[in-house]
């Protein structure tokens, strides 16, 4: 190998565009891998990342963590950036950018009305979220595409214009794309799905965010992150028998809660990471979400390594080896927090319902079902989801169908699956794995999010029927899967899914329970056992992507202003510079208020791109504490109850601004910048609340919206929804310094409390300009 100091000066020469000699061919290797085959000319910039590195290494003066490693590698300034986990914000540097085609219309019609001409980074958009499951895969794939023309037409030439490549409805999950091309070890990944950080079972900083932060890395502008702290996750001794990736999640779910990784990255290391396969570091990061961490990841190792080569990636993992003390932490590095799980010890968990954080081991869970209230009987399983629709996930449900099918059994529950990609549906046919779970009784659907975002037109129950589905899907918030709020759903593996669907009941344990064959001879299951990765190479199925052109210029894209489903976007108004005063309460929501609350999916999600007709949807899910009711609020001129977004579109008619006060860790869930978008579009000026998620609170601020917390949680107490509010000092608006928020009661009297925020001076700026996208074109405009 090249010396270190020989490779330094090359390193510079080349960069300093010095006279360029033949040096050793590692250095000619390292110059020419591509980021992905469907990107020849992006390569992978190791160098950069070891020298930034290197630069804030040496500032700091100590070991860092690997998620240290990648975000202060991608660092904007990284001599000057000032640096303090969970205070400053980071000017970063993403490779690239991935959008799902829901978040998708959004974030490309934001960065149509830029007026950029080609986005300045790797970016995709993939078509997952539209396709709903009904009958089966071949069947509703074409009815979406025909549902669906429109906006897929709008999404393939905007992408073919402004240079973003387009995976077509059918290619499979966004996250899973990612995985099987996109993500690598090191790389500075952010996508507008909140489990893009699904990329870290490869070793990246995979991070979800909002379409506006999207536009801002495609415009190539730096890109703000309040510096994470990191969460360390020791793990230990060896998964076996039924216990699974997923149950790794699971348990740190239960302990650090849905908010308890707000602001932090949750990195796994230690002696237990290498008995999980690259898939399943994927689907632990991927739920990692679900405890609001900002992402999650693990080190670079040989389980990584194999799944570069067998996705066709060889050249990339021999590139990883050489830079592999990078893409590892630091001897000695510390960590915020750290959490150790005994792999050997855990035992498979499912957890639900209506809270991915409410944590059972399986052996409990009918037990407590039947103490709680809640239906023991199993209506439908579903496996699959961007979670748990790996090789081996499917390979490992066919295990225990095997079984059943051999003494004479099928599924009690009704039983679905979906397919991660083309590629997985591809290869888990050519070897037999989709047979058998038919053959047990299940229906493959679309390679498409589906049921797990509430594209399920389920037709077995009534709305309002109270019962039990299990699923390996990461997120059950209340009507999330079947818009029925008493749908009871709990997550769990693929494995313990298939289990329980065969058996009908929650109070099956297949640790230790027995079923009874179709012979009448009780027999128990075997703890499944499947290949990681296929003995052939994968089976790339139906070729699905489109390139963009090398000059897409002459693209023309078409948005008909008669369109239902795309609407292009007018800038909002900007801060007239007075206190914002006697602001009317939209709501006063009671207790978990989710993005699924405020901007619900299902049959929502064909509005993504018209900001108008889906802010119909504003808040409809949410508890109104004046009644206990959902969407049925008190409307103040008129006294009169009437749904959310009717009253939000009435005071923005009579010129009024008004507030939403909000509970803990208001906006959980997706990263859908239409829960922020909506209520700026009708007129809303200030969300309150005693804590917010990450992603929603950024997007608000995109927005022009002031998200504000009670300095005093128990102040959330003192606001009544028929209270006028007033939030004052806003010409000495400045980082750290508290807003006076003053509450006018109905008789007159008024009390005066503190309210925090995070907003730093950029942010600030975006709030006076009205939202981000307007100061991106302030700027363009003093710069031109």
């Amino acid at each position: 190998k090249v010396p270190v100091l020989i490779l330094s000066f090359f390193q510079h020469a080349l960069n300093s565009g010095i006279r360029r000699y033949h040096v050793a061919p590692v250095l000619c290797q390292r110059a020419k891998v591509a980021m992905s085959h469907f990107e020849p000319n992006e390569h992978i910039n190791y160098e950069k990342l070891e020298k930034n590195i290197n630069i804030v290494r040496k500032r700091l003066d100590r070991p860092l963590t690997l998620s240290e490693k990648i975000v202060y590698g991608h660092l904007d300034d990284p001599a000057k950036q000032e640096i303090e986990r969970g205070k400053t914000y980071l000017r970063l540097r993403p490779d690239r950018v991935a959008m799902q085609d829901a978040t998708a219309q959004m974030a490309m019609l934001q960065f149509i009305s830029s007026g950029l001409p080609k986005v300045a980074v790797p970016s995709t958009i993939h078509c997952d979220h539209l396709i709903e499951a009904q009958s089966g895969g071949e069947k509703d794939l074409r009815r979406a595409k025909d549902i669906n023309q429109e906006v897929y037409n709008f999404l393939a030439t905007a992408g073919a214009k402004y240079g973003v490549g387009f995976w077509k409805p059918g290619s499979g999950i966004i996250h899973q794309i990612i995985l099987e091309n996109y993500s690598y070890p090191g790389v500075m990944l952010i996508g507008t799905d909140s489990h893009t950080p699904n990329g870290g079972g490869l070793g990246g900083i995979c991070i979800g965010v909002g379409g506006a932060d999207a536009v801002d890395v495609m415009a190539g502008i730096p890109w703000e992150l309040k510096c994470p702290k990191v969460i360390g996750v020791k793990l230990t001794g060896k998964l076996s028998g039924w216990s699974s990736p997923k149950d790794v999640i699971l348990k740190v779910a239960g302990i650090l809660t849905v908010k308890g990784g707000t602001g932090a990255i949750i990195e796994y290391h230690g002696p237990g990471v290498d008995s999980i396969s690259c898939t399943g570091m994927a689907t632990i990061c991927n739920m990692g979400a679900e405890i609001g961490a900002t992402t999650s990841i693990f080190p670079y190792n040989a389980r990584m390594k194999k799944y570069l080569g067998k996705t066709g990636r060889a050249d990339i993992a021999a590139l990883a080896d050489e830079f592999q003390q990078h893409l590892v932490p630091d001897a000695g590095c510390q960590y915020d927090q750290v959490i150790e799980i005994n792999l050997s010890e855990l035992k498979p968990h499912i957890n639900g319902p209506f809270t991915p954080d409410l944590a059972h081991p399986v052996s409990d869970i009918g037990a407590v079902a039947e103490k709680e209230g809640w239906p023991v009987d199993i209506r439908v399983g579903l496996i699959g989801s961007c979670t748990n629709s790996s090789y081996e996930d499917m390979g490992r449900s066919a295990a225990v169908a095997k079984q059943a099918l051999a003494h004479g059994l099928k599924c009690k529950s009704k039983f679905t699956i979906t397919p991660g990609s083309e590629q997985i549906r591809a290869t888990i046919e050519r070897d037999g794995y989709a047979q058998i779970l038919r053959d047990v009784g299940g229906l493959v659907l679309a390679n498409a999010c589906g049921p797990c975002i509430g594209q399920w037109d389920r037709k077995d129950i009534k709305k309002g029927e109270k019962n039990t589905i299990v699923t390996s899907y990461n997120r059950n918030f209340t009507g999330r899967n079947d818009a029925n709020p008493e749908t009871h759903a709990f997550v769990t593996s693929p494995e313990i899914v298939t289990a329980l669907s065969i058996a009908g009941t929650l109070k099956f344990n297949p640790e230790t329970d027995y079923l009874t064959g179709a012979d009448g001879k009780k027999f128990k299951l075997e703890a499944p056992d499947a290949d990681e990765l296929p003995k052939l190479e994968f089976d790339p199925g139906q070729d699905t992507y489109q390139y963009p052109p090398k000059d897409g210029s002459g693209q023309h894209v078409d948005v008909s202003p008669t369109s239902q489903r795309l609407q292009l976007l007018e800038p909002f108004d900007k801060w007239d510079g007075k206190d914002l005063e006697d602001m009317l309460i939209l709501i006063k929501v009671k207790g978990k208020c989710t993005t699924d609350h405020i901007s619900a999916a299902g049959p929502w999600l064909k509005f993504r791109g018209h900001l108008d007709n889906i802010s119909n949807n504003l808040l409809i899910g949410a508890i109104n504490i004046e009644n206990g009711k959902a969407n049925s609020v008190r409307n103040a001129l008129t006294q009169e109850f009437g749904p959310v977004p009717d009253t939000a579109r009435y005071y923005k008619k009579m010129g009024v601004k008004w507030a939403v006060i909000g509970d803990e860790n208001y906006g959980e869930g997706s990263s859908r910048e239409h829960a922020a978008l909506e209520p700026r579009h009708l007129g809303g000026r200030v969300i309150i609340t005693k804590s917010f998620a990450r992603i929603h609170e950024t997007n608000l601020k995109k927005q022009g919206l002031l998200p504000l917390t009670f300095a005093d949680p128990a102040d959330y107490n003192k606001i009544h929804p028929v209270d006028k509010l007033s939030i004052v000092g806003l010409a000495d608006f400045a980082p750290g310094k508290p807003l006076k928020c003053v509450i006018k009661h109905p008789n007159g009297s008024q009390e005066t409390i503190m309210l925090n925020h995070t907003f730093n001076e950029s942010q600030i700026e975006w709030f006076q300009a009205g939202s981000a996208l307007n100061r991106m074109k302030e700027l363009q405009q003093k710069s031109s």
